[in-house]
């Protein structure tokens, strides 16, 4: 029986009746994938279709056939050497391999899933931090790139041992499967790892589980983050972490009839955890369109005729895809659709709206992040939703609005509706060893039991969660903190406007000052001039209104949406120096803008001329704050 939760005081109640201990039972993976067969054995489980076309071939697995699957990809693992702390990585796309892989290298021992977009340099040093014995990865194929990526990386992480290959001509039908064996392109292995084939070898293991499991809570999982400001970090999941993200939605929402679409990459938390675990608790389905989700050719153009074709009564998406969403027509019928969940980043109001407004579907906005396993609170879908609001803290979830020191000891406690950093304590924090490197988790946890999420909010009157900025994303304008959020708000009021990204931009008086970013709507035309005039009036805060507007074909997103605001920076940065040496006549030219691990953003520069110093250069640039070097050192 689902609790129907609606106020602080309904989450109070189910908190008061048990504990979370008593409510899950199962303590593993598979021991939970074992009660959902059991229950659910002919059930469809997960669908994953190549392309986007509402009538192309996909492939089901129901709950019997992928606990079998399950069982012979951990057995696959423990036969290539990997033990209960030994890591399986899989650098792959959508597909139901990345299920098998996800949910056997758990069983198996720890899984580390990878984003194959990431560099061969960053995948490596994910690779060599987690000491991954195995890779699971794409063969090649055509117009992908990844196991050309990963070939690269594995040479550079010579703890590799076995690349297993998965190859997605499997799910392809003629003529496309003889399409792809003439242009399949050539790989020139430059690693010492051994390579065979992921279906090859799994289908030679039992469909039971060769060995027995501890059922210790241990750690089963690791995730580096997603980047968005900074090199990547590897956090650490428990088996009751996971669990708890499977159980969260299904005491409220989900059920065993329901279809969820998921358009986000298996990499990220959002899809490994609230949606494929909350499945493999309820029992419902998953479907996943295309290996690149939203970003796979045709995805948006087809949306809802693929929710009609599956019957879909959750659809999963973040807030530059629900940018998108509003500007497809809804050709389908889509009525066993009841909600949205949307989650990853903070939606604005005005995208709220347009999307309600255009689709009649009901978002219920979400908040989570990969330091917690993900959950940590929903807007309820029984009684109020709070436009602008992450919601009501999941149970068993203590959230508290915090000032804290850098040492994370607590300044104070916020009062209702003041803001201070959201901190977390529920089972999928591991306090004190959130990440696998220890000297990161220096300073992370308040009063040393509540994860600084460095998410900056505030908690209303009914226990409402709002998220107001990133604490690391704040422009700091000569002392005056400005929240990117409030332009980036009032730009989503412009019609013309898909999305916005706020960020400081180098200024010599100020340290930074705002400069805004701007995606439109497909199809609308707006002058730069004409937002700088529109933000100047939907802007109260005077600091706060934009020194620079600009229009990009494209904001830089990660995987799941998030913009990259590092890569604005990076634009601003280049265009502010640039500007300044051609003012200035020096011989110099600015060649690109990096991200050092130790010094952040590092402006690289040539010579133009034989006369230029380095004395000239700093007359320049020293008095911004990000450092600038030479190409040729």
């Amino acid at each position: 029986m689902q609790n129907h939760i609606s106020t602080m005081a309904d989450v109070r109640a189910v908190e008061a009746e048990k504990t979370y201990a008593e409510r899950v039972g199962e303590r593993t993976l598979f021991e939970q994938i074992t009660s959902t067969e059991a229950a659910h054995g002919a059930r469809p489980a997960v669908t994953f279709q190549l392309r986007s076309g509402p009538k192309e071939p996909a492939e089901t697995l129901n709950w019997t056939q992928l606990k079998a699957r399950v069982a012979q990809t951990a057995n696959l693992f423990r036969s290539l050497g990997v033990g209960e702390k030994d890591v399986v990585a899989y650098i792959l796309p959508n597909c139901n391999e990345a299920v098998l892989s996800f949910l056997g290298g758990a069983t198996a021992g720890i899984v580390n899933p990878i984003n194959p977009t990431l560099s061969p340099e960053h995948i490596a040093a994910i690779l060599r931090e987690t000491k991954a014995r195995v890779v699971v990865t794409l063969a090649p194929f055509p117009k992908a790139d990844v196991a050309q990526k990963v070939d690269a990386a594995v040479a550079l992480a010579p703890n590799v041992q076995t690349v297993l290959q998965v190859d997605l001509k499997r799910y392809a039908k003629p003529p496309l499967s003889w399409i792809v064996s003439l242009i399949r392109p050539k790989l020139q292995v430059t690693h010492k790892a051994n390579i065979a084939s992921f279906e090859a070898e799994v289908a030679r293991q039992p469909e039971t589980l060769s060995f027995a499991e501890n059922l210790s809570d241990r750690i089963a999982a690791y995730f580096h983050t997603g980047g968005t400001t900074g090199m990547p970090k590897v956090a650490q999941h428990r088996f009751s972490g996971m669990l708890y993200n499977g159980w969260c939605p299904t005491d409220q929402i989900i059920a065993e009839d329901d279809v969820m679409f998921c358009p986000l990459p298996m990499f990220h938390v959002f899809a490994a955890y609230p949606i494929l675990m909350t499945c493999v608790r309820s029992g419902a389905h998953m479907v996943m369109p295309t290996p690149a989700g939203y970003r796979g050719d045709g995805v948006y153009d087809n949306f809802w005729k693929l929710l009609e074709r599956y019957g879909v009564t959750f659809m999963v998406t973040v807030p530059t895809a629900v940018a998108k969403l509003v500007q497809v027509p809804v050709n389908a019928d889509v009525s066993r659709l009841k909600y949205a969940l949307c989650g990853s980043a903070a939606l604005p109001v005005e995208s709220f709206r347009k999307f309600e407004k255009t689709t009649g579907v009901k978002i219920l906005e979400g908040y989570g992040m990969t330091e917690a396993t993900c959950l940590v609170s929903i807007n309820p879908a029984f009684g109020e939703t709070k436009i602008g609001s992450v919601g009501l803290p999941f149970p068993y979830s203590n959230v508290r609005i915090l000032h804290c020191a850098p040492d994370g000891s607590i300044i104070k406690d916020c009062a209702t509706d003041e803001v201070g950093e959201i901190c977390v304590q529920n089972p999928g924090v591991i306090a004190g060893a959130t990440y696998l490197d220890a000297d990161k988790n220096k300073g992370l946890f308040a009063g040393g039991t509540h994860l600084r999420t460095g998410d900056l909010g505030r908690i209303d009157a009914d226990g409402f969660i709002f998220i107001t900025g990133r604490a690391k994303d704040l422009i700091i304008r000569g002392g005056h903190n400005i929240d990117p959020a409030v332009i980036e708000e009032a730009l989503a009021g412009h019609d013309c406007v898909a999305l916005s990204g706020a960020i400081g931009q180098p200024d010599a008086h100020s340290g930074e000052v705002p400069c805004v970013y701007v995606e439109l709507v497909a199809g609308k035309t707006v002058t730069e001039a004409e937002l700088l005039e529109f933000a100047t009036k939907h802007i109260d805060e005077r600091a706060a209104v934009p020194k620079h507007v600009e229009i990009l074909p494209e904001l830089p997103k990660t995987a799941v949406g998030k913009v990259l605001k590092n890569e604005l920076r990076k634009l601003a940065i280049a265009r502010i120096y640039a500007g300044a040496l051609e003012k200035a006549g020096v011989n110099a030219r600015l060649v690109e803008v990096y991200e050092d691990k130790k010094r952040g953003l590092v402006a690289r520069l040539s010579r133009t001329g034989e006369d230029v110093t380095d004395e000239a250069v700093t007359a320049v640039l020293g008095s911004f704050a990000r450092p600038w070097e030479w190409q040729d050192g």
